[in-house]
């Protein structure tokens, strides 16, 4: 099936009546184009892998798909075009292109040993808002914070869900929550974070992820009933 590019589109690898799930290559998958509010955590450009740390549980994990560069990030930012944007980075990448403005992340305490050599922590990133986000009163934080166990426990949010960077529901539910109205798009899904807080707040939402593995674990959690808080 062609879309509205004339790319192709197969059917949904996962869909209910608020979320659509596409496998595939978010570069060659136009679904996620019909949406209204990019809010994605992509492969960040900074060749991330990680070694077993049998002290703290964590298990190794070869490097993100896309992640030798900002390639893919931007690619899939390119094709969205001018509109409002919300991309979780790293400070030790290049940010996107029309940089509204900057959040940060604050991980879950005890985050962010890896790769740490000064004594500090590496546990914040930015949030980049890009394209034309509207004009408001200054009414929230720009730190983002979260209630999740941190990522290297056995009982984390990484370890709960199989991905080494799944994001707490409750991060990105604060960040749809202040998001335009209309539907959320994520084609960087992952093991599905994003489209599990926009079922939550009741919100539509498209997302496409080129790794089954990760797409699976989506599809596993989007079928619980149950909200996710974390």
């Amino acid at each position: 099936m062609l879309g509205a590019v004339g790319v192709f589109m197969p059917s949904p690898y996962y869909r209910d009546d608020l979320v659509e799930l596409y496998l595939g290559d978010c570069r060659e998958i136009d679904a996620w184009l019909t949406a209204d509010v990019l809010v994605t955590d992509p492969p960040y450009g900074i060749g991330w892998k990680r070694g077993a740390n049998p002290a703290r549980a964590s298990a190794a994990h070869a490097e993100i798909q896309g992640d030798a560069d900002t390639t893919t990030r931007d690619a899939a930012l390119a094709l969205w075009g001018d509109r409002p944007a919300l991309v979780f980075g790293s400070f030790y990448a290049p940010q996107p292109a029309d940089v509204r403005q900057i959040l940060i992340y604050r991980k879950p305490p005890d985050s962010g040993v890896v790769g740490s050599t000064t004594g500090y922590r590496r546990d914040v990133e930015p949030v980049f808002l890009t394209g034309p986000w509207p004009k408001r009163p200054a009414a929230w934080s720009s730190v983002i914070v979260t209630a999740a166990h941190n990522q290297g426990n056995p009982s984390g949010t990484s370890a709960r869900y199989g991905h080494p960077h799944a994001k707490p529901v409750d991060v990105m539910e604060t960040l749809i929550a202040a998001c335009p109205p209309g539907v959320i798009a994520d084609p960087f899904a992952g093991s599905g974070s994003t489209l599990v807080a926009a079922r939550n707040v009741g919100r539509r939402a498209i997302g496409v992820e080129v790794d089954e593995r990760y797409a699976e674990a989506a599809a596993r959690r989007l079928a619980q009933v149950s909200l996710e808080i974390a």
